[in-house]
Parts: C-alpha cells; structure tokens; sequence
C-alpha cells in the first residue's frame, strides 16, 4: 500500500476514463475539487489519445501525466496519487478496479462497480488480498435533505415503515432518432441489464440508504419500447422485505415528459416523507392526519447534515451533491490509511454494490420466469 501524506489536502486524485466532453468526467472532475479537498493531476482519460490530451489542457495538466494507455498510466503514476476514479464503461471496471488494487492504490469507482455477479466476486478477491480501499460513487444520497430523510426514518418519525416507492423514469431513448446519441456500450445487454445497472442500482441504492430495509424476494417485469433492438428501456421491480415491508421501483429511459425523474416516498404507519431530485431543497413530510411540512435547508431538522456552501434559499443541485461525497470519501479515505478501515455512513464499498448487483440478478431471473424469487 503506498505511502499517503495524511495531512496534505488537497489529496491528489487521476482519472482513468472521464474526459471532459463527457457528462460524467465533467461531474467527477469538478464536484471532487469544489471544496479543495482534492485535486485531479493526472489521467488516462480516453484511449483517444487526443481526447485524452484535450481533457487534460482542459485541466491545466502537464503533458507527461496524460496517457492513452490505462496499464501504463498506473504503472507510471499510480505512486504520485492518494486515488484513482474509475469512470470507462461498466463492463471494464472489474479488470481495472482488480489492477489498481494489486497495485496498492485506494479506487474510486463510478457505479456499477461491477457488470455481473463474477465480476464483483473477482474484484471481492482482489479487496481480500490487497486489504485495499473502494468507495462506489452513489452520489444521489449526497443530497442533503435525502440525508435528513433517513434521519426521519431513523428517528421513528414516520413509525413503522409499510412500504417505499422510487422511480427514476427518463425519456433518454424515445425522443426524435436525431436528437438521440446514446454511447454504443449502453445498447448492449449483458447477464443484467444495462439500463438496471445504469439506474435501477441508484433507485435500489437510495431505497436501502434511507430505510435500511433489507429485500427477501423480488419479481420483475422488463420491456422493451425504443426503437434500439433487444435492450430492456423499461423495468418494474418489486420487493418483498423484512419487517413486512413492501416496496416497488419504475426505472425507465422512455418515459416521455421526464429528463430524470428520480424520486422517493417512504409510507409509515405515523407518517410519510416524499424527496423528488428536480426540488431538491425540499423535503416533504406529512402526519398521521396528513397535514404536510416542508422543510428546507433552512429550517430543517437534523441540521448537522446540512454542509452550507451558500446560504438557505440559494439552492444547492447535483454537483453539491457530488461533492458533499467526495468530502466524505476524503475523509473516509484519511481514516482507512491511519486505522485500516473508516466508518463514514455515506461512503459505500464493495458488500454495499454487491448486494445491489445480486438483487438486480435477481430481478433479471425473475422477469425471465415470470415469478417471485428469494434472495438466498
């Protein structure tokens, strides 16, 4: 495990995929320097070696950190990082996630970590071995008031929880055909889905985030309504969970009237809270008579989770999100080299994804045998 200076901030982080022309290098890239904890200082941010040149004069980099060749890249500068971001396609991480742990560098990594189950097996051995560090990035319970609403839950506001609805409907691939250009990758189906690993592991990942309800069987319905042949653009998935909690998911990327309509309503038996992404300074809760409470950054509770880089009525979005996990994983990054582990409630490993990865091959099977599967 390389040697990491625990009191130099910023920490230097490089990128491995995410060049700046793409939505979500852009995202990694300025939400993990917003607040000066990190700083990017190197990449191999395409196989494009032009791309990858551009990305990094569009950094500011030194031309001698930019590389178009991943294996080299870590074996040149993986010493001079505290961390790498692992942002290529979902079906590449396992092979370049397994490497940057034998090489002994902390990995940061876009979800899915992994394409299947057997990937994430490989990279829970490579962890094993290395005894190294991963942080996923689910970095929608970044926001703030989706933060409160667990602490809503947790506190028995809401008394026992019935059951839980999250959706994530986009209209990415029934527009016009010429306003549409998905990346190749992502009109391919694997063992799973892509469009469950794209957003069903979000939907799946905020449900267990705010409620901590744990799933015992599923079933599915998969469809198929684009014009791209032979992907599944539609899921509904529904959950069976301890406690006699039941809970539902719609993701969908041909949703008309929806660019990213993420959102969560959790139903007790004393109360309710509702979070939609597109208002994301609000949080709505009602009482046992229904008479709603909306809370913001201002007047909310559970303050201690509210990280002001404006003040309340300034509304904060996706990169403060963003970046508010960044912090954390710094922080959680910090501790794991002084302690060998860290124990921040919003940085999530590998156990985390993995239990997401088996829920959504569960989801596969059943839609297949049209029937309720268990969770072994």
């Amino acid at each position: 495990m390389q040697h990491v200076n625990q009191n130099k901030l910023p920490l230097n982080i490089g990128f491995i995929g995410g060049s700046h022309e793409s939505a979500v290098g852009y995202a990694h890239s300025v939400a993990c320097q917003l607040d000066g904890g990190w700083k990017l200082v190197s990449g191999c941010f395409s196989r494009d070696m032009n791309k990858s040149q551009e990305t990094g004069e569009y950094w500011e980099l030194p031309a001698e950190r930019i590389y178009d060749d991943w294996e080299l890249y870590i074996t040149e500068q993986g010493k001079d990082v505290d961390a790498v971001v692992v942002l290529t396609p979902t079906p590449s991480h396992e092979e370049i996630v397994c490497r940057l742990l034998h090489a002994g560098i902390a990995v940061i990594c876009e979800k899915a970590m992994a394409a299947n189950l057997s990937q994430s097996k490989a990279i829970q051995q490579a962890l094993e071995v290395s005894k190294g560090f991963l942080a996923v990035t689910f970095n929608y319970s970044g926001y703030p008031m989706l933060r409160v609403l667990k602490r809503h839950v947790q506190a028995g506001d809401l008394g026992n929880i019935l059951q839980v609805r999250v959706e994530m409907p986009s209209d990415g691939f029934i527009q016009e055909i010429n306003t549409m250009a998905p990346q190749a990758w992502r009109l391919v189906d694997g063992e799973i889905p892509t469009l469950l690993l794209d957003l069903a592991v979000h939907v799946h990942h905020i449900n267990q985030f705010v409620t901590g309800c744990q799933t015992l069987s599923v079933n599915a319905d998969f469809n198929h309504f684009s014009i791209f042949d032979d992907i599944v653009d539609d899921a509904n998935i529904w959950l069976k969970c301890e406690n006699g909690i039941s809970a539902s998911y719609w993701v969908s990327k041909t949703a008309i009237g929806y660019k990213n309509g993420l959102k969560i309503s959790v139903y007790g038996d004393q109360g309710s809270g509702h979070w939609v992404q597109e208002e994301p300074e609000l949080l709505h809760l009602f009482n046992q008579q229904s008479v709603e409470t909306t809370y913001n950054r201002g007047n909310c509770q559970f303050k201690d989770e509210i990280r002001e880089r404006f003040k309340p009525g300034h509304p904060g979005g996706f990169i403060e999100a963003f970046a508010n996990l960044y912090q954390d994983i710094g922080n959680a990054l910090i501790e794991f080299k002084q302690t060998g582990t860290h124990q921040s409630p919003y940085v999530f490993g590998w156990q985390h994804a993995h239990e997401g990865l088996t829920l959504l091959d569960a989801a596969t099977r059943s839609n297949k045998q049209q029937q309720w599967v268990n969770l072994n």
